[in-house]
């Protein structure tokens, strides 16, 4: 399951200002895709970390958490500028999609209906899996999934729903902080799964560092 993580460099998301010292300090351990947010950090620093993880080998995600149109767009624009290989994240437009069509970078928009801040997902399975097909009509990669974001009922069996019928690849973005949510992950079989503040909160070594954190995380997997 190593393959399937995502470390994201943010805490609370947002971008920490150490993200680099920070990949600098773990880029050698067994984790092939890294990532962070379009906030924390000026444009100009974001280009160099992404650069400096696709030098190491890695495989890149930005994640966008906004909502209009124009913010959407802003953050595919930085996608490309940086050099990412994904952009996850944003509210789908056709617009973004466009855009994103004319570069070599991967989309995978949210899926169901994504507000506020901290971000909320409502939306039933069958709304959230035939907007999934409508995406991949239109040349989607995949979706972002906020699974335990999750609002309107039980957020893994909503999860595990998702996972199983979307015939989309699935990114299980944010909140496994635990042993146990890596297990019930585990059985949901997304394509990817993010993981970033619970990195940073010592979630996983009380009182350790991040790379001590990380460690543990993938001894898990």
């Amino acid at each position: 399951m190593k393959e399937k993580l995502i470390v994201m460099l943010t805490h609370h998301d947002v971008t920490v200002k150490n993200a680099k010292e920070t990949f600098e300090a773990c880029k050698d351990l067994p984790v092939q895709n890294w990532g962070f947010k379009d906030v924390g950090l000026e444009p100009e620093d974001m280009k160099e970390l992404c650069q400096l993880m696709k030098f190491s080998g890695k495989t890149t995600f930005l994640e966008v958490v906004t909502y209009s149109e124009l913010e959407c767009m802003r953050g595919a624009q930085l996608a490309v500028e940086c050099g990412f290989d994904y952009l996850a994240g944003t509210i789908f437009y056709d617009s973004v999609l466009d855009y994103i069509k004319q570069h070599d970078v991967k989309y995978c928009p949210f899926v169901g209906r994504v507000s506020g801040s901290p971000s909320v997902l409502k939306g039933t399975v069958e709304f959230c899996v035939n907007q999934a097909e409508v995406y991949a009509k239109k040349g989607v990669y995949g979706i972002d999934l906020l699974g335990y974001r999750y609002a309107e009922g039980d957020p893994e069996v909503f999860s595990q729903e998702i996972a199983v019928r979307c015939q989309l690849p699935v990114i299980m973005a944010g909140s496994i902080d635990s042993q146990e949510r890596i297990e019930v992950v585990r059985k949901m079989n997304p394509w990817t799964f993010t993981m970033g503040s619970a990195l940073f909160d010592k979630k996983f070594v009380k009182d350790g560092t991040f790379r001590e954190n990380l460690e543990k995380v993938v001894s898990l997997l």
